[in-house]
């Protein structure tokens, strides 16, 4: 068990070090403080349902997800802390799955700053994670109607003498969607790669693989 949370510790460390290096808005001095925001509770409690955002490759329907364990994950690419940290530990359980869990798989990476994160973006900073976190995007109104059903908030605090120009505050917790595209679960932020892989792996052991639902 230590030896696991020591793992889980370097996966973050590394991870907010790559944030540093490689997605700080051009301008800002690392030398002074750094905008910091904390977690915000969830608007209302999740209700889960289908929607459709756009990815780099075009729309994505949670309807054509059916037959897979999907996790949605709320927050944006300039966020200073948080999605960092979650990012590792999501990615951390995909590496975790066997090649055949991870087919029946699908992480969802939802943008709450769309004035920024366009689908290329999104695109690039979700692939430096795991090249099977999917990000998406949609119009401001499109990603308020998603966030309604998950419960998600989120709220532009503006920052008078920084580069960023703002930070999105928002809830951080990963919603776990089962085989047949219901809502099942949502997990704290910071939640241990190793129990989000047990949580996933729960859902896939009581839901058929697509192979075995298509025998007759």
């Amino acid at each position: 068990m230590t030896r696991k949370l020591l793992i889980i510790a370097i996966l973050v460390l590394v991870g907010l070090l790559a944030w540093l290096l490689f997605w700080t808005p051009t301008g800002v001095d690392l030398d002074q403080d750094r905008p910091r925001h904390g977690t915000l509770d969830l608007a209302s409690p999740p209700q889960g349902g289908d929607f459709v955002l756009e990815s780099v490759d075009g729309p994505v329907a949670l309807a054509d997800l059916r037959g897979k364990v999907v996790l949605i994950y709320f927050g944006y690419t300039w966020c200073p802390d948080i999605c960092p940290t979650n990012l590792v530990l999501i990615a951390g359980a995909l590496k975790t799955l066997t090649p055949d869990e991870s087919e029946r798989v699908q992480v969802l990476f939802v943008s709450v700053d769309p004035e920024r994160d366009s689908a290329e973006r999104l695109a690039e900073y979700s692939g430096y994670f795991h090249p099977e976190i999917l990000g998406l995007t949609g119009t401001p109104e499109q990603i308020a109607a998603v966030a309604k059903l998950y419960g998600a908030a989120y709220r532009r605090t503006d920052l008078a003498d920084s580069a960023m120009g703002y930070v999105v505050d928002h809830s951080a917790y990963s919603h776990l969607i089962d085989t047949q595209g219901k809502l099942v679960r949502n997990l704290d932020h910071a939640t241990p790669s190793a129990e989000i892989v047990a949580a996933i792996r729960t859902l896939l052991e009581s839901s058929p693989s697509t192979e075995n639902q298509s025998e007759p």
